[in-house]
């Protein structure tokens, strides 16, 4: 390259790091709240990633095999809106409506974190096209990324052919001191690094700045020598500004084979404005207008022009990234058509994984449960439902945070997922239900259908993941076991109360404690069906007889949320309605045969999903709970909060009104006044008999 045309490249380099930098200023200042600092120390990082490295097509934004760019420290988001505007990402892939749109238009940047506006306060997957994952909360841009990594050596090694490679994708992050002091991120590290994560790359920005101020108040580990202790490969640039520094720890990643690459680069938060850059309001406030103007003067930038984009930016976006993107994505396309040609049936699977489809019949696969007084735990028997679903859909897989042998979900003979063995199917997560749970979203995100499996009373460490799912639309699969007290003598630090309130509590959650081995199965079946929910499968550890359903009802009413399970003898209306989930069905079926013994006419209802049952038309509601009927009492192993709504303001509660104990389960039940007598006696002075 000629000196002159070297001169040339740089200044529109130059011309693009600062666009980006006036752009993410700019938006703040409009909304009036935001962050500047980060994204304008880390223009040139990104868009040294965005224009030499990272391997997208903005024509094609939903491309399988695209290398992913995620922002973990999401409060930067100015940074990505920009990019995504100058790289001209379309908000649909060729032959879609919408192609012609753009992702996020000048427009959507002038109305940043307003109503209506794709460019929310923190990036959101769903609402933006170009952004990859949603993040906000520190941390879990990092655990997500681990998931996309996974996913790219699942999806590699098992759909590539000898000849034609359909998934070598890599992932790239910028995260910030606040992303690496959160231990979900710390988790996904340890775990990336024991899975030799080659194609997982994060950047660090190493600022020095957090809200409360200089991060030597609470921070002054050597982060490097802790991601060489992780296992990772760690670089080192001096100063964000160095594109060719930076783009020299990019190739080092790219030529590692064996570990993850951590790339620590020092910057200035805020740099470029005169007054207060590396100061932390410029971190967490709009800068102002003066200090806005002073930015700008020292860009050489119009200053009385907002959002002012010049023409050749673009167009440096299209002859870079868009044209490499454009290369390969045609090149995969003759891969694909390779290996249809060759092998029709793997792009059959494919195609289907990644139209978030399941194979023809899946469900016929899901066992029936014979009638059975002793039962089966219902652990167990999502264990064999798991077994079998996952026969025949490959991509359904999972593990759980090293409680296998007591979640029931290790999968026989579908091999351990690994460094040795990436098409394995059974993960171990290792003790790190956080992580877990934010690397099940990457993979959701990459077309898989992740189960993740630990005890309930867990659910609180990974809770933040868990909302992220339901708040991204993500089908991610919870299996957690050991549901009550029914676990016995494990004890109080083990036994849920107050989860079931919690988990029912989250907006776009269905939560599924069913009562047998066939409510189970059914359970899975809707759950798997939608591909936009998150499902929380409680299950107990103790055997829950399976029910002769010869005069009960049927255990697809589960797809309703809740059902008649068995109805008052003699006809009419019931006098009371004995409302269970879970192992307190069966106390409300024994309470109910107690009740009609003494002339009392009891329904009982099986409700394993609220979520389900409150969506269901008014009609159905009151077919199964009749307004007439205010004799009411809720049976479940757990604390009240919200059976108000089910009961009304007659109906009695038998259940949890503290933690419990430890001791053989039965005795909980007995202590604690979880019975069917309790039920009984408590419908009995209700119904005033």
């Amino acid at each position: 390259m000629s000196s002159s045309v070297a001169s040339v490249s740089l200044d529109l380099d130059r011309l693009a790091i600062d666009t980006i930098r006036t752009l993410s200023m700019d938006g703040v200042e409009a909304a009036k709240s935001g962050h500047p600092g980060t994204p304008m120390a880390l223009a040139p990082v990104a868009y040294t990633i965005w224009k030499d490295f990272l391997r997208y097509d903005p024509l094609d934004p939903h491309w399988p095999n695209r290398d992913r760019f995620v922002l973990s420290c999401g409060h930067a988001s100015m940074l990505l809106y920009s990019l995504i505007h100058l790289a001209g990402i379309r908000q649909a892939s060729p032959d879609n409506t919408g192609h012609d749109q753009p992702a996020v238009s000048l427009d959507c940047i002038k109305r940043f974190r307003q109503l209506g506006s794709r460019c929310a306060g923190h990036p959101e997957h769903h609402l933006t096209v170009g952004v990859e994952t949603t993040t906000g909360p520190l941390g879990q841009g990092c655990g997500n990324s681990v998931g996309m990594a996974i996913a790219s050596r699942w999806l590699g090694a098992s759909f590539n052919q000898p000849e034609s490679n359909l998934f070598d994708y890599d992932t790239y992050v910028l995260c910030s001191d606040g992303d690496l002091m959160e231990g979900v991120a710390c988790e996904a590290a340890s775990l990336a690094g024991h899975l030799k994560l080659a194609n997982l790359c994060w950047v660090y920005d190493d600022n020095s700045i957090t809200i409360e101020g200089e991060t030597d108040l609470a921070f002054s580990e050597d982060v490097g020598r802790r991601f060489e202790g992780l296992g990772w490969r760690v670089e080192r640039v001096a100063d964000a500004n160095d594109t060719a520094a930076i783009g020299r720890a990019l190739n080092c990643f790219r030529e590692e084979s064996e570990r993850p690459t951590l790339i620590i680069v020092k910057s200035v938060i805020g740099y470029g404005a005169p007054t207060k850059a590396g100061s932390h309001s410029s971190h967490g406030a709009p800068l102002g207008p003066d200090e806005v103007s002073g930015a700008k003067e020292a860009y050489g930038w119009p200053v009385a022009e907002p959002f002012h984009v010049p023409t050749e930016v673009p167009e440096r976006f299209t002859t870079t990234l868009g044209s490499r993107g454009a290369a390969a994505r045609a090149a995969w396309q003759d891969a694909y058509e390779a290996v249809k040609a060759t092998a029709p049936e793997t792009i059959s699977e494919l195609d289907c994984l990644l139209a978030g489809g399941l194979p023809k019949d899946w469900d016929a696969a899901i066992p029936s449960f014979p009638a059975d007084a002793k039962g089966l735990a219902s652990r167990v028997s999502s264990g064999k439902v798991l077994q079998a679903l996952s026969g025949v859909i490959p991509w359904f897989l999972g593990g759980s945070a090293d409680l296998a042998p007591s979640t029931m979900t290790l999968i026989p003979d579908a091999g351990d997922f690994g460094p040795a063995n990436p098409a394995g199917r059974n993960f171990h997560f290792g003790i790190r239900e956080h992580a877990m749970a934010a690397a099940a979203n990457g993979m959701a995100l990459s077309g898989l259908r992740p189960y993740t499996a630990t005890f309930f009373v867990f659910f609180d460490y990974l809770k933040p993941s868990l909302r992220l799912s339901a708040l991204g639309d993500l089908g991610v699969i919870y299996v957690l076991t050991h549901d009550s007290i029914g676990l016995g003598e494990d004890g109080p630090t083990h036994q849920p109360i107050e989860q079931l309130a919690s988990a029912r509590a989250v907006p776009g959650l269905s939560v599924f404690r069913p009562a047998d081995a066939n409510e189970v199965a059914e359970a899975y079946r809707v759950a798997l069906k939608r591909t936009d929910r998150p499902a929380v499968m409680v299950l107990s550890r103790q055997n829950l007889p399976t029910l002769d359903r010869t005069n009960l009802g049927g255990a697809e009413g589960v797809a309703r949320g809740g059902y008649i399970l068995k109805e008052a003898t003699g006809g009419g209306s019931p006098d009371c309605i004995l409302i269970g989930t879970g192992s307190e069905v069966h106390s409300c079926l024994t309470a109910a045969e107690t009740l009609e013994a003494s002339g009392i006419k009891a329904r009982v209802v099986s409700l394993p999903c609220w979520d389900l049952f409150a969506a269901q038309d008014a009609s159905y509601r009151e077919q199964v709970l009749p307004a007439a009927v205010t004799s009411r009492v809720a049976c479940e192993a757990a604390c009240s909060f919200g059976w108000e709504r089910w009961l009304g303001e007659r109906g009695r509660f038998v259940g949890m009104e503290g933690f419990g104990a430890s001791a053989p389960a039965r005795q909980l039940f007995e202590h604690f006044g979880i019975t069917a007598e309790a039920v009984a006696a408590a419908a009995r002075e209700l119904v005033g008999r």
